[in-house]
């Protein structure tokens, strides 16, 4: 699936759409850090240059899709964070872009 553009006054989704999509994407949760849930994940790696090369992959991604996440490299680790900007919230995209990076992760080399 690809990510539609999303535009202000669009609903975000519901409590159970969440469910639903985060059944589908078990090792990410919804953080409630700040008043605007993000889907949140950290990936894990043997050093800092493998995360780097993660973080790019998954920059070229939210390029590509016109969707931006929070992106955290440290050594050995990257959290990524989704949510709609425009909407204030989550949208069906975030869980997309979601599944498109755990793809990423396990196609890394």
């Amino acid at each position: 699936m690809t990510c539609v553009a999303c535009r202000p006054g669009e609903p975000t989704v519901s409590d159970e759409e969440s469910r639903e999509y985060l059944r589908q994407i078990p090792e990410w949760r919804i953080t409630h850090e700040t008043d605007i849930p993000h889907l949140e994940r950290t990936f894990t790696f043997p050093d800092f240059a493998s995360a780097l090369a993660f973080t790019d992959r998954v920059g070229a991604l939210a390029e590509q899709q016109g969707h931006h996440p929070a992106l955290l490299t440290e050594w050995g680790r990257v959290t990524v964070s989704w949510w709609t900007h425009a909407i204030g919230g989550l949208h069906r995209n975030d869980f997309i872009l979601a599944a498109q990076t755990d793809t990423l992760y396990q196609e890394r080399t």
